[in-house]
């Protein structure tokens, strides 16, 4: 028969203390979403306060002696062995005036103000037209259903009887007056717009031309009935039931080529979205520089007033916690800082290559790589580079981009998936336009050069980066891309 007892076990388990789950947190969001996050603190939280003057330090000397002692500092042993600069890496002591600080009062009615208002829909813009063509109401009402009937693209996805049938009951009509409309949106800009094919879409903008071009008449009748077979290279079979030259044939497909497929992808729809930097590199005279984008800092301390005020009254145990609460924040904004330095600095060492001459020289690196390096947790590093961007000279790059898988060489060195995608996309410009080379072809070129790849290998990095295959190639003539 079983009896209950006690028993008294030893054991260690990780607990998420609140301070470590804020500091992880932290760690991971995006710099706006930082912003957007210490703005809510702020109003919250009575013990923390935005810099407004910008000749206050943004984390002052008395925070930073209230909040838990900082990791050690880096030794000048350690700063000799790196060969990257960092520039300004107290973050505390950067300071800016209310203008640019990110959550001064009037932030809000400043992006409003400056907001990119241009970016129109393609139905706006060809609302916007019709509006102007001075048609009757009924007219104008038929040829509205059809602006909402096109596509991104262009063209008119739905049969003209549907159209009809979706102004019932308000208006009656039938495919014929619809047709009649369609001719009046087809009208509009950007040309092509309204077309219910790609062969009228390509006639469509050839009518803009004037008929003494040469080669016009020929180019008509492709687009009407040879677009398949052009598109096959069938060009014997067009040339003969066209009845051209060799001259007038090549006239004609370069007036079709010159066509559009997808006119409403002319016409942008969204504004422009921006990317904020989170780390900018430079070249220096002493080599590369990683500096911390004093932009994306957050600009907040604790309030020194109400922090004086605490005594030990029970009344006060409120405010002593949103005095801890502060304290915790600003330790852990450092620890964000501190670790976002490290990680840039340990990729530009290891990415020197790539900064200096480009894709092909990028070299393989993985989160295990800088984890290494800089003796914290792949975790960590993994959350370090989500949503982080790198500004350097090459052009802006999520701290995620330099990480790329391995490719072992025939010598044992590596290459990595980025290098390699790049060295491909240079073979495929520079192939011949009647002879592309196939990806058995690259795989060779690539296994010559000490990368062995399978063709496979070729085929799917080739498919990632948009390039159609060998055969498509010649007969779209996309030899030079």
């Amino acid at each position: 028969m079983l009896k209950p007892s006690l028993q008294l076990k030893l054991g260690q388990q990780l607990t998420m203390t609140p301070q470590l789950q804020q500091a992880i947190r932290l760690l991971q969001l995006p710099a706006l979403e930082l912003q957007a996050h210490i703005r809510e603190l702020l109003e919250s939280n009575v013990m923390l306060e935005a810099t407004d003057d910008g000749h206050e330090e943004g984390l002052e000397a008395g925070a930073l002696e209230n909040a838990a002692a900082p990791e050690q500092p880096e030794t000048a042993e350690d700063a000799r062995a790196s060969a990257v600069e960092v520039l300004d890496e107290g973050w505390g002591e950067h300071s800016v005036g209310p203008a640019e600080a990110p959550w001064s009062g009037d932030d809000e009615d400043r992006q409003q103000e400056f907001a990119d208002a241009a970016g129109q829909s393609l139905q706006e813009y060809l609302l916007w037209q019709l509006e102007l063509a001075k048609l009757e109401p009924r007219a104008l009402a038929i040829a509205r259903a059809i602006v909402d009937a096109i596509s991104d693209d262009g063209y008119v996805t739905e049969p003209l009887e549907e159209i009809a049938n979706t102004l019932r009951p308000e208006i009656h009509c039938d495919a014929a007056e619809v047709a009649a409309a369609l001719a009046d949106v087809q009208a509009l800009d950007p040309p092509g717009i309204g077309a219910r094919s790609v062969g009228e879409c390509i006639e469509l903008q050839l009518r803009q031309l004037d008929p003494a071009t040469p080669g016009f008449e020929a180019a008509i009748e492709i687009a009407r009935h040879h677009l398949e077979r052009i598109a096959g290279r069938e060009l014997a079979i067009v040339k003969r039931e066209l009845r051209v030259s060799d001259e007038d044939l090549a006239c004609a497909l370069a007036l079709v080529r010159s066509c559009h497929p997808r006119p409403g992808a002319t016409v942008s729809g969204g504004s422009a979205e921006y990317v904020v930097p989170d780390v900018f590199v430079r070249r220096t005279e002493h080599g590369w520089a990683v500096e911390i984008n004093s932009a994306t800092l957050p600009r907040v301390r604790l309030n020194q007033s109400y922090a004086s005020l605490i005594g030990r009254n029970a009344s006060h145990a409120t405010m002593r916690a949103q005095l801890q609460e502060a304290r915790w924040l600003l330790k852990s904004l450092e620890i964000r800082h501190e670790t976002l330095i490290k990680v840039a600095r340990s990729i530009v060492e290891r990415q020197t290559a790539f900064l200096e001459h480009g894709d092909e020289h990028m070299r393989p690196m993985i989160l295990k790589d800088i984890a290494e390096a800089i003796g914290m947790h792949e975790s960590t590093i993994s959350r370090v580079t989500s949503g982080k961007y790198m500004h350097t000279p090459r052009g802006v790059f999520e701290l995620r981009y330099f990480f790329s898988s391995h490719v072992e060489g025939a010598d044992g060195s590596g290459t990595s998936s980025t290098a390699i995608r790049a060295k491909i996309r240079k073979l495929v410009k520079d192939e011949e336009a009647d002879s592309p080379l196939s990806d058995g072809r690259i795989a060779e070129l690539l296994s010559a050069e000490g990368i062995p790849v399978a063709r496979r290998t070729v085929a799917k990095y080739r498919e990632a980066m948009g390039i159609p295959p060998s055969n498509e190639r010649r007969r779209a003539g996309l030899g030079q891309m």
